[in-house]
């Protein structure tokens, strides 16, 4: 394969994770697992795969692989070759997964080393300068494939960086891109977290688990940061995703401009971020309905972290400990100015999606019935399998069979450090719906 450089690193920029981007350090490299004697792996792809892949496309499926020269190890660099046997594109291999090959590159052939990595590292890091300021110390770093870096998410808490793999491509190279990471970035802690299918095989082949910190010295295990000042924290080693849900800053950001006087519902409240937010901007009161005891006592600590802020202080803050779908079902005398509706996913695979729909709707129906006149319904999905449309057709049909008018106020998606570049990273939608 004809190799060429990679061009020169940019200027170096102020880093948004932490200190600048070190000049010196560590000069590791990412190398592809592969023995010296086995050559390159190569892969031809079928029509529809190789043009999905030229058209930037970050995933190939094991389905969609033509042919392969030999078998391929977990986490070497794979070359793909289109049918004039001219190179297309090259990504991380993984003989376990169906998504067979995770793309790094289109185009051009380029020689990965350290430079190159850099490079990318640096890229991910210019593209959130200016989006925060020192009253926000929590974001994401790192948006997998969105960012070049597919199956791998790398999220700030203050001076904690957690590094999320959601495939076993990246374990080989594990100690060089802990190096890269510590030099580039300079975190107090490096964290490692794993997704739920790795982690039995992680520990089992390279004695890795969840949670474990990875460089650094962390002093707790909740890390604590600030969202446009306000006071939050991570529980970074054992928290769901990285510790937090850094994805809905902006949603909050309305709902706080949105509670003044209100009484505001925050169902499937987890850590009561929303109901946080709604609080500092006036809320009357605020009710945290989670089924997790352990949610709903984080919920509890970040009200107390915040309690100097006078509004905060006034806000009577109410957590209930409860099945949220049933709860919705039951509360048939409460009353409230603004209901939140945040589940988790609900169509974790194509086949979900009809039932998911469903149940959006069913949440939005149960939402609208508990809303006051002049009240506000702000629900939201972050199952990547339902579309955005049909998602807010679904909550508006909702309202439409409620016999309920309403004013839609806004739709939102993906904010900034959460880039979508491809079908499949469009997981995250919410719509706010004003009753008469």
């Amino acid at each position: 394969m004809r190799r060429f450089s990679a061009t020169n690193p940019p200027a170096q920029p102020p880093s948004p994770c932490g200190s600048p981007l070190a000049p010196h350090g560590p000069k590791p490299t990412l190398r592809a697992a592969e023995p010296s004697t086995a050559g390159r792996l190569r892969l031809r792809l079928r029509p529809t795969a190789e043009a999905a892949v030229r058209a930037g496309h970050p995933w190939v499926f094991d389905q969609s692989i033509r042919s392969q020269n030999r078998p391929g190890q977990l986490g070497e660099l794979a070359v793909i070759y289109d049918r004039r046997d001219r190179f297309l594109a090259l990504g991380l291999f993984d003989p376990d997964s169906p998504l067979r090959v995770r793309v790094l590159h289109v185009g051009r052939p380029v020689q990965v080393d350290r430079a190159w990595w850099r490079q990318r590292l640096v890229a991910a890091m210019q593209r959130r300068v200016g989006l925060f300021d020192n009253r926000t110390t929590g974001f994401r770093c790192i948006h997998g494939e969105n960012d070049g870096w597919p199956g791998l998410v790398l999220d700030r808490y203050e001076q904690v960086l957690v590094l999320k793999l959601y495939t076993g491509a990246w374990l080989p190279h594990l100690a060089e891109l802990t190096a890269l990471i510590q030099a580039e970035l300079q975190p107090r802690a490096l964290v490692l977290r794993l997704s739920r299918n790795l982690a039995e095989a992680t520990r089992a082949r390279f004695q890795l688990h969840d949670g474990q910190v990875l460089a650094g010295e962390l002093q707790a295990d909740r890390a604590p940061f600030l969202e446009t000042g306000l006071r939050f924290e991570a529980d970074v080693r054992r928290g769901q995703k990285t510790g937090f849900f850094l994805d809905q800053r902006d949603n909050r950001r309305q709902v706080e401009a949105l509670s003044a006087g209100r009484r505001v519902l925050n169902a499937f409240s987890f850590s009561g971020a929303f109901g946080l937010y709604a609080a500092r901007g006036g809320a009357r009161a605020v009710t945290d309905v989670d089924i997790s005891p352990h949610a709903l006592e984080a919920a509890r600590r970040h009200f107390d972290l915040n309690r100097a802020d006078p509004a905060v202080a006034r806000c009577v803050h109410e957590t209930l400990q409860a099945d949220c779908f049933e709860w919705l079902s039951q509360a048939r005398t409460r009353q409230f100015d603004l209901v939140i509706l945040d589940p988790p996913s609900l169509a974790k695979s194509q086949a979900e999606r009809p039932g998911a729909l469903r149940a959006y709707h069913w949440l939005a129906t149960h939402g609208l019935r508990l809303l006051r006149a002049r009240g506000i319904l702000v629900a939201a999905s972050c199952s990547a399998h339902v579309q955005a449309d049909e998602f807010f057709d679904v909550v508006r049909q909702a309202a439409a069979k409620a016999r309920r008018r309403f004013v839609e106020l806004a739709t939102t998606g993906h904010p900034a450090d959460h880039p979508a570049t491809f079908p499949e990273a469009h997981y995250l939608k919410c719509i706010y719906l004003q009753v008469s």
